[in-house]
Parts: structure tokens; C-alpha cells; sequence
């Protein structure tokens, strides 16, 4: 199959700012954020000088837990730099959101050599959420072509981070469920899978597909075939009623890396804390087995903050209750 080189969201709300965008858009960014997800009340404009107030993490978590603890790159809302800033004394890994695919929303040459810089400086490593408005399962396939083109433009933007990983959506947008079509659905991610691992050839980086609202048996083949690795979205598996347990014991060989955020009443990117007991108890056993990369994928300082708390205390509980 020919290369597509050359030839040719429901998080989308969450782009993070540009700037050249960033003072018409900071105004309404609140209207943006879709219900349940909130702002961070902490994060409000300065009175005195018209500019975003941000608080900082009360406390370091680097390097507190077996696994590489981080969030996303955007907690506060600003670009990615500030976001970035103010959370590398904090956290082990930032999970860089490029939802979107435009040149606009992407991070420039500069913003990278900036992110690698303070990198270095922090001991903070990258993990990079791939576009969410690009499909290598488009029924189209010059849309599948320029999903493949644009990942491919993504990773040498910004290969020069190093990521831990980078995550990828394979979505299923089709209503039927039939065999003969999730038949279909594999073939042309296969497909596209093919021409983007031919792309992809120079770089070395991890590729982790993300769990959605599918049964991920669907994508197991397309994964081992070509040497995936594996993004758990916990919150994903249990808004749509999987095993958790036994899904980590299946794929914990190829589970680079964990999104972790609460769940409650169907609503999932929220604070930890809006975990079952159950829940709380899965998350635990096994995070205690988990030596890769961690994100709270959350989207406000407040979230992130409660988050973090309930993780510490319910960790330390955990230990104690695993010695006794």
C-alpha cells in the first residue's frame, strides 16, 4: 500500500491557547468547557491587572510513587508553556493535549525548544494526546491519508521531546455494531496502520492506542500485529461497564500508560474523589502492579488538586492495608 506522505471532538473545547488567540479566546473560555468539567475558581481574572491569577500545587509529588506520576497540559488556562511551568516542580510527566490538528493549535518550533529546555531543568518527561479531530478509521481514505500525513508532521514537530509515549484515538463512529462492519472498521484501520508504521519508520517512539466505547478486543489484532502499546483509560472502561481488573491482568505486558479521573453518574474527567468504594479498590490494586506512566486527565486545577490528595491518602491506606 502506497505511503500517504506527501500525497496528500468531544475534548476539542480544550484546546489550549495560542497566542496569537489567547486574549480573544481567555474571556470565554469558561463557555467552552463543557458542563460537569468546570474552571478552576482559582484561576480568575486579577482585578487589579486584567491577567489570570494561578495558584500553584500545595506540594511536590515527584517521584513519590513506583509509577511516573502527571496530569495534563491544561490546568490552568493558558498555553503550554505557562501550564507547563507551573506544574513541572510538581509532577513527574505532563501529558501534552494537541486535540486539535491545526498549525494554529500546535505548539511552534519555539514552544518546543522551550518545553525541552524545561525538561531538562525539572527532570520532567512528556507523554503527547495525539488530534482527536483526525481519523485513521474514516470510511474516506484521503481522510484516513491526511490522519496519517498529520501524525506523521506531529511527531517530528516534536520528537525532539522525547515523549514517553504518544496516545491515539482509533475511533468507531458508526452506529452498527454487526459483524460485517466491525469487520470493515478493522480492515481500514489495519490499513491505515500499515501506511503510518511505513511513516513512522525513523522514529522510535512508543505509539499507545487509547481504550474508548468500544470493546477493545476489536482493536487487539491491529495492536499486537503492529507492535502497539496500550493506553488504559480507566475511566473510560468504567463508564462503559468493563472489567478493569481482569482487563489490566490481560494487557499489563503492553500498558505503556493509565488515564486516571473520577466517574460518577456516567460523567468521566472529573476529580478522583467521585470514585465508587469499588472503584477506589480496583484503581489501587492496580496502580500497586503499574511501573509505567500515570496522567490524572483532568482539565482544572481544582480537579487536579483533589485528585492528587485523594490519591496520597488512599495510596497510604492501601500500603497499610497491604502489610497488615
Amino acid at each position: 500500500m502506497a505511503s500517504c506522505i506527501g500525497h496528500c471532538s468531544v475534548l476539542s473545547a480544550y484546546r489550549p491557547l495560542t497566542k496569537d488567540s489567547k486574549d480573544s479566546r481567555s474571556a470565554k473560555l469558561a463557555l467552552q468547557v463543557p458542563r460537569g468539567f468546570g474552571q478552576s475558581r482559582l484561576c480568575t481574572p486579577d482585578r487589579q491587572h486584567g491577567q489570570m491569577t494561578k495558584y500553584p500545587l500545595p506540594k511536590s509529588y515527584k517521584n513519590t510513587y513506583p509509577f511516573r506520576l502527571g496530569t495534563t497540559s491544561f490546568i490552568y488556562p493558558d498555553t503550554y508553556i505557562p501550564n507547563v511551568r507551573m506544574l513541572v516542580p510538581y509532577l513527574d510527566e505532563i501529558e501534552l493535549l494537541l486535540f486539535e490538528s491545526s498549525s494554529e493549535s500546535l505548539p511552534t518550533k519555539h514552544e518546543i525548544e522551550m518545553l525541552a529546555l524545561l525538561s531538562e531543568e525539572s527532570d520532567v518527561t512528556y507523554n503527547i494526546h495525539l488530534p482527536t479531530d483526525i481519523s485513521l478509521t474514516d470510511p474516506d481514505p484521503s481522510a484516513r491519508c491526511h490522519a496519517v500525513e498529520t501524525i506523521h508532521n506531529i511527531m517530528n514537530l516534536t520528537s525532539p521531546l522525547s515523549p514517553s509515549t504518544y496516545t491515539l484515538h482509533l475511533p468507531y463512529n458508526q452506529e452498527s455494531r454487526k459483524k460485517e462492519d466491525v469487520k470493515k472498521w478493522q480492515e481500514r484501520t489495519n490499513g491505515s496502520m500499515i501506511q503510518l508504521t511505513e511513516a513512522l519508520s525513523t522514529f522510535h517512539f512508543p505509539l499507545s492506542i487509547e481504550t474508548l466505547d468500544y470493546p477493545f478486543e476489536w482493536a487487539e489484532k491491529i495492536v499486537t500485529d503492529h507492535n502497539l502499546s496500550l493506553c488504559m483509560d480507566i475511566g473510560h472502561l468504567i463508564v462503559h461497564g468493563s472489567d478493569v481488573q481482569a482487563f489490566f491482568q490481560k494487557y499489563a505486558d503492553i500498558i505503556s500508560i493509565i488515564h486516571l479521573h473520577g466517574v460518577e453518574n456516567g460523567q468521566d474527567h472529573i476529580a478522583l474523589n467521585r470514585l465508587s468504594e469499588k472503584n477506589i479498590h480496583l484503581v489501587m490494586k492496580i496502580l500497586k502492579q503499574f511501573r509505567g506512566v500515570v496522567s490524572l486527565e483532568v482539565f482544572s486545577y481544582n480537579h487536579l488538586n483533589a485528585s492528587l490528595n485523594f490519591l496520597e491518602e488512599h495510596w497510604q491506606i492501601y500500603q497499610k492495608d497491604s502489610k497488615n
